[in-house]
């Protein structure tokens, strides 16, 4: 089963009176580029967030959000009393070596000094921890979620577009009898232009043959039918990951339309490998979202 490497993931939940919120989206890339953006209050576990998400989520661009919203009302600032009274001691006591008088409400200046304002809720223990990586998890799931429905409807588009190609493939088939016919035809009325009535048939025969083997299709034909069933088992199989190996796939379909068309020569044979690069050009274009 396919995944998209497009995804989005949001989980909130109300954690020691705070609203903690998750949110992770990704997008298609080379490789895993990792974004985090973390509340500082949990800073600590960083890495274990990196390991868990480059674990599960092997490639993309991949943006992670955790951010937190008091909501209680109780113990959330606390005022530091026996620092305020140091911190105005310390003020009486300069005021009065200067000889600088103390003037107006002193609490603007003494709330702004260091430490002053003690913030319990930037105090996170393991139990806090624990619930917001349970919360990370499920956002990662709905990701994940996300990916899979996305990788179900590129696997219906692939199929559609691998059965287009094999079904153009089959309408070029009674061409190149026709072609094979058209050849010996051109070539014999040419010959009789040129007034040669008493030519070699013989080796105008081996001559005529060693050229159609240089525009035979057999082989490339064979393969291509090959790599369009080698690409619906790649689909299929377990596991992630399979985004680049689809695309060499691809590369060598590539290939073999390619000679399809420089062999040809002929113009009902040329709109239909046409055709066949517009649809692989269109699976190209999806493939660079394939995990």
């Amino acid at each position: 089963m396919l995944q998209s490497m497009t995804g989005y993931g949001k989980e909130q939940a109300e954690i020691n009176g705070k609203k903690v919120t998750v949110e992770i989206k990704s997008l298609n890339s080379k490789q895993m580029d990792l974004y985090l953006k973390i509340s500082p209050l949990y800073k600590n576990w960083e890495n274990e967030i990196r390991n868990s998400l480059l674990g599960r989520l092997e490639r993309g661009k991949v943006d992670l959000s955790i951010y937190t919203e008091n909501i209680s009302t109780a113990s959330e600032t606390g005022i530091n009393t026996a620092l305020v009274e140091s911190y105005y001691e310390k003020l009486c006591q300069i005021s009065r070596q200067l000889g600088i008088p103390m003037t107006g409400d002193p609490w603007p200046l003494l709330l702004k000094m260091p430490d002053v304002l003690k913030n319990e809720s930037q105090e996170t223990d393991e139990v806090e921890w624990k619930s917001v990586r349970e919360l990370l998890d499920k956002a990662v799931d709905r990701l994940v979620d996300f990916r899979l429905q996305e990788g179900r409807m590129l696997t219906r588009f692939f199929e559609e577009k691998v059965g287009k190609i094999e079904n153009l493939l089959h309408e070029v088939e009674p061409y190149e009898a026709e072609r094979i016919a058209r050849i010996k035809g051109r070539l014999t009325d040419a010959l009789e232009k040129l007034g040669q009535q008493d030519y070699d048939k013989n080796r105008f025969e081996q001559e005529l043959i060693y050229y159609l083997e240089k525009l035979d299709i057999t082989e490339e034909k064979t393969r291509l039918r090959n790599h369009c069933q080698y690409f619906r088992q790649t689909m299929q199989e377990e596991g992630g990951g399979k985004g680049k190996k689809l695309g060499f796939i691809l590369q060598e379909m590539g290939r073999e339309i390619n000679t399809l068309g420089s062999k040809s020569n002929q113009a009902e044979m040329q709109r239909l490998v046409v055709s066949m690069k517009d649809e692989l050009e269109q699976m190209k274009e999806q493939i660079l979202n394939v995990l």
